[in-house]
């Protein structure tokens, strides 16, 4: 069985220091997080025309996180749900996508690596 038409862009490991958090010290010094996109698309025509026009231009998606990361939230699911939002409203036509934002060293009171939040959205969703 072969299965063509179909193909995963992901921007992956985007790094930035954020004022998310509902704890006062989340929102002066900020913290660490790690943001990765990943869509469902049909490659045929980008691959037969070369053409940046013809898939999602990633650095449009980087703009888009870089943009909402900057605005302070008390829930990782209110940024990861703003993204959401303005990935699809610049890229209407793409049909499945998740963000995930991971919080390092989240303040849980013990070791752990990250907390994460994943949504998904798209047309077919």
């Amino acid at each position: 069985m072969c299965i063509h038409n179909t193909g995963t862009i992901e921007l992956l490991g985007m790094h930035f220091k954020a004022y998310h958090g509902c704890l006062p010290e989340e929102r002066t010094d900020g913290g660490e997080y790690v943001v990765d996109f990943r869509c469902s698309v049909n490659p045929e025509n980008a691959i037969q025309t070369d053409d940046l026009a013809d898939t999602i231009d990633y650095s449009e998606i980087y703009r888009i996180v870089s943009q909402e990361m900057a605005v302070p939230s008390n829930l990782l699911e209110h940024v990861a749900g703003r993204i959401r939002d303005a990935v699809e409203a610049a890229f209407p036509d793409l049909e499945e996508f998740e963000i995930s934002i991971s919080k390092l060293n989240p303040p849980v009171g013990g070791p752990a690596d990250a907390a994460r939040v994943t949504v998904k959205g798209g047309s077919a969703i």
